[in-house]
């Protein structure tokens, strides 16, 4: 399928300006293509603010931050960049069915995280506003695309496993951090099931790529390892004492029959006192194990004009871009939930 040529720029909306929406805001700003419709803002600090404040625009654009959902609504742009980390099913309804499309880095590949409930809204709002829902990133996102895409070499296939392999301790979020295990006692009731929920969309990103490969998992489950760092580690915005898990290595897999056909997980750690289960490898590790084998290590480099401190900037670009320039081709789709194995490889763009 060729990339869509609309007659004239997309007009969109950014939904949420932290790390993520921040890049895909900047992207939309640069694109002849894109138009600038409004944006959401979560924080109350942002309210009122010039879009180019809050993604480094290096001039005004005239286009002010609101947390007036209806009134971004009635704004009727072609698409909302919905970049929070976890969605709000309310914003997300009143999105679809008032016919804006939706492209999103949140907790979303397929929506079967979601409560068959809420799920259904989302289903039942695409259907009335003739509107669409596809999430990407990175992990997940292209790392899957590039496994399906790897497989597609094989004769037959065993194992896609793909794994995000690395330092997190300059992700400046300590609550989603928290959350994944980091800071607390490898021991702590609970916690297995726990990071679990909280990395779902993992499992998502699993069965995604076992229905590109024409199966139907029986089952999906999850396996996790804590490793104690061995000293105190100060990362500024969070602390990680020792004896706390500085180290979270697990997998979603999903299996047809006793066969693990699909795994999907993380080898992170955060900071440099704790010695992982399997080295880090300072990017995503996409393996096919089948006839024949292929491993591949996808790094995201800065380019050489990166005039920011720290690694994650480019990763952050890296997570947001998948949907953003995605977005002329979730315009032009049919209506409903569109995943990775059904729309067709998305790339960037010159300008």
């Amino acid at each position: 399928m060729a990339r869509p040529r609309p007659d004239r720029p997309l007009r969109v909306v950014q939904w949420t300006t932290g790390n993520i929406g921040s890049r895909s805001l900047h992207a939309i700003l640069a694109r002849p293509d894109l138009e600038l419709a409004g944006v959401f803002a979560h924080g109350a600090e942002k309210v009122g603010k010039d879009a180019a404040d809050l993604c480094g625009w290096p001039e005004p654009t005239g286009v002010r931050a609101t947390d007036d959902v209806e009134a971004l609504i009635a704004l009727a742009p072609d698409a909302v960049s919905y970049n929070p980390i976890w969605p709000d099913l309310d914003h997300l309804v009143a999105i679809l069915e008032a016919g804006i499309n939706v492209v999103t880095t949140c907790t979303w590949i397929n929506g079967d995280r979601q409560d068959p409930a809420d799920l259904e809204r989302v289903r039942r709002a695409c259907e009335t506003g003739r509107s669409s829902i596809y999430g990407s990133g990175v992990h997940p996102g292209i790392t899957n695309m590039v496994g399906i895409v790897l497989a597609g070499g094989c004769e037959r296939v065993d194992e896609i496993r793909i794994t995000e392999s690395v330092d997190c301790s300059t992700y400046e979020s300590a609550g989603t951090m928290a959350e994944m295990g980091f800071g607390q006692p490898p021991d702590t009731p609970g916690l297995e099931e726990a990071v679990r929920r909280d990395s779902e969309v993992f499992a998502e990103s699993a069965a995604v790529m076992a229905d590109a490969m024409g199966l139907t998992l029986d089952r999906l489950t999850f396996d996790v390892q804590f490793t104690a760092a061995t000293a105190d580690s100060d990362l500024g915005f969070m602390q990680i004492p020792a004896g706390t898990v500085g180290s979270v290595f697990g997998y979603h897999r999903g299996w047809v029959g006793e066969k693990n056909v699909v795994s999907v997980g993380f080898n992170w750690i955060m900071g440099s006192h704790v010695t992982p289960p399997k080295p880090i490898a300072h990017g995503h590790v996409i393996q096919v194990f089948g006839r024949p084998n292929f491993r591949s290590v996808v790094h995201c480099l800065p380019p050489q004009d990166w005039d920011e401190d720290g690694y994650m900037g480019p990763g952050m670009i890296y997570t947001a871009m998948p949907a953003t320039n995605a977005i002329p081709m979730v315009v032009a789709a049919d209506p409903g939930i569109l995943t990775l194995a059904t729309v067709p490889p998305v790339a960037g763009t010159s300008y």
